[in-house]
């Protein structure tokens, strides 16, 4: 069996790396093509092309790698026709995998598609389940809400859970012989910023973040603040963050950044999965995000739903404060920080909604890699899809 995969930016590296990791156990043998980051690498894929090209983010923000973007999309779909995979694996990034998808299916009929995450009709643009249904048989849900929307577009659709639950998570002592490393005191609170993984989110929300920081500090004198990263955009952050009055401490190894989502005792954080990784390790958070001036106006138009925090999406509550577009301010946010260290019942808000949020993604059960591979198979083994 061969698989196609495609994976554009870190998140889904990780989604792609379990998935393959749990192919690897119910199906020996299985060979992988395509494009993805350094935890698929360790997987064995070898990358059509590296992945970071592909991790851009915002309607305007896209334009000027338009051209390139569209010469990638010709390369991915010519080379999933020349292999004739078992199927194409595409996962999250729409924009791009979706593309590579219609373009490969036009040349090749008869290719099996299967996305892994499905598009969040349930919180803007409920349209592109149905348009997605042209080119994709079966999708792989993180949320459990989410297979109904799927299969009323005409796709079939399994929850396999979010991967979050699985991801390790430091121990207590290594939480504590990270602080020690750093030089800080356990009575010191350690303030987690994480300004986003694509290089577009760092460039808008750095400067936000450090003045909002800067506001905390004043308040809080005796905060330390560790920025975890990811490779693609860590030379970026050191560069950013270097400048700023007080100079954080950057870390991007998996093992450093376990390690300090373990150490946290708050965190600013740019909108995302990053949410559920905190949420994981029971860090209370402030979520703040901004976008380009047109990309916000048409997100917000867009918008079915009054929060794009997924803890507060999946605990079907409100406790995670988030300030997003004009609303991105450093004044509020820093209030947001100080009102989680001195109010202990919005924290003990929030880690209700997180613990609510891991049971319902799945935690406790069986690994969503492996689920995920199942789900694979399954379809596989199924009778093709009629197109619709």
């Amino acid at each position: 069996m061969r698989l196609f995969l495609i994976a554009g930016e870190a998140s889904g590296d990780a989604l792609g790396a379990a998935l393959m990791a749990g192919l690897k156990a119910v199906a020996p043998g299985v060979a992988f093509s395509g494009i993805g980051g350094p935890l698929m690498a360790a997987e064995g894929l070898d990358s059509l092309f590296p992945m970071e090209e592909l991790s851009v983010m915002g309607l305007v923000e896209v334009l000027p790698k338009y051209r390139h973007l569209r010469r990638r999309i010709a390369e991915a779909a010519a080379e999933v026709v020349r292999l004739r995979p078992d199927a194409l694996v595409t996962i999250d990034s729409p924009d791009f995998c979706l593309r590579v998808a219609r373009a490969a299916r036009a040349a090749a009929p008869g290719l099996r598609t299967i996305h892994y995450v499905a598009p969040t009709v349930w919180a803007w643009r409920p349209g592109r389940a149905a348009r997605m249904a042209d080119v994709v048989d079966h999708i792989l849900a993180l949320f459990p809400f989410e297979p109904p929307y799927m299969e009323a577009a005409g796709m079939t659709c399994d929850f396999v859970g979010h991967p979050v639950v699985a991801q390790p998570r430091a121990t207590a002592a290594e939480a504590t012989a990270f602080r020690e490393r750093f030089g800080i005191g356990a009575d010191e609170p350690l303030l987690l910023c994480l300004p986003g993984s694509r290089r577009g989110e760092v460039t808008r929300l750095a400067p936000r973040f450090e003045q909002a920081i800067a506001e905390f500090r004043d308040r809080a004198p005796e905060v330390r603040v560790v920025v975890p990263t990811v490779r693609g955009v860590a030379p970026l952050v050191r560069a950013i963050t270097g400048k700023w009055p007080v100079v954080p401490e950057v870390v991007e190894t998996e093992t450093d950044r376990r390690a300090a989502f373990a150490a946290g005792d708050l965190a600013l954080a740019a909108s995302g999965t990053v949410s559920l990784e905190l949420a994981a390790n029971r860090v209370p958070m402030v979520i703040a995000h901004d976008f380009n001036r047109l990309t916000w106006w048409m997100l917000k138009r867009a918008a079915l739903i009054d929060t794009v925090t997924l803890v507060n999406i999946v605990s079907e509550t409100r406790v995670v404060p988030e300030f997003l577009g004009p609303a991105c301010r450093p004044g509020p946010i820093a209030a947001a920080l100080v009102r989680l260290v001195d109010d202990k019942e919005a924290r003990a808000a929030q880690f209700d909604a997180m613990a609510l949020t891991m049971e319902r993604l799945g935690a406790g059960g069986e690994a969503p890699g492996l689920r995920a591979a199942r789900s694979v198979l399954a379809r596989l083994a199924a009778p093709p899809r009629r197109s619709p």
